[in-house]
């Protein structure tokens, strides 16, 4: 199964390094916005024993809201919630969260699914090895939203997300809050978004999409410019995709 999903991905590897080329390094998800927010980490109810889930921290980061195929507003697209918090300390790696709309049920949160809706619920699709267990996150936002970057650009500011965490096919249980302040400037600036390379403390991105993503998008991010935001990178044979 292992080696189905790593040829999959060298087999998408070169149409998207030709969109990287097309769509200014943006293979993926090209039309978004970029919002300055904060984010309230204020753990779940009760410890999950795992640092960055239960960590009481409060942290000011980017969020891109996004369309993943860049079809025409009008038409339903596979959403994008990507979160950016900063390294603690200069010289540091990032974490990076990257959520897309996903269905509503516990056996649905992974399945990506096209909707017109930016306030619908957020997964990420692949998940994380935890000593726990597999670990998913997901988000959903206070209300609706509308998708495409000049609405969102009126809309999103003042609007909270709230994120959460599942073990297995478990509840999910609430951790954090998002709350979008003002657009960024410029409102989307090139950032490259990696959710395997800057999972967050303690979490490791495994699994067929982790998998699927390292062939698929390392030719597409030697086209992409260097974000200094995001801190030293691997080589581009060895690093996983990023959107």
């Amino acid at each position: 199964m292992a080696d189905l999903v790593d040829a999959a991905g060298r087999a998408v590897a070169a149409p998207l390094a030709a969109l990287a080329r097309v769509r200014g390094a943006k293979p993926m998800h090209p039309r978004g916005v970029v919002f300055d927010a904060r984010l309230v980490r204020t753990g779940p109810a009760r410890p999950w024993g795992l640092p960055w889930i239960d960590a009481r921290e409060e942290a000011d980061v980017l969020v891109r809201l996004s369309r993943g195929a860049g079809l025409p507003s009008r038409l339903p697209d596979l959403l994008g919630l990507a979160v950016r918090v900063p390294p603690p300390a200069p010289g540091g790696r990032p974490v990076d969260l990257l959520l897309s709309s996903t269905g509503r049920s516990r056996w649905t949160r992974t399945v990506p699914v096209f909707r017109r809706d930016a306030g619908a619920p957020y997964g990420s699709i692949m998940a994380f090895r935890t000593p726990l267990g597999p670990v998913t996150l997901a988000a959903r936002a206070d209300g609706p939203l509308p998708a495409d970057p000049e609405g969102l650009l009126a809309a999103g500011p003042g609007r909270t997300f709230t994120l959460a965490a599942a073990l297995e096919r478990g509840a999910l249980e609430s951790f954090a809050r998002l709350v979008l302040a003002a657009p960024h400037d410029p409102p989307d600036p090139q950032l490259h978004f990696d959710a395997v390379l800057h999972a967050p403390p303690g979490l490791v991105a495994d699994g067929a999409m982790a998998r699927f993503r390292r062939p698929a998008y390392a030719r597409a991010r030697t086209r992409q410019p260097a974000d200094p935001a995001a801190g030293p990178l691997e080589a581009p044979d060895t690093a996983p995709g990023r959107r």
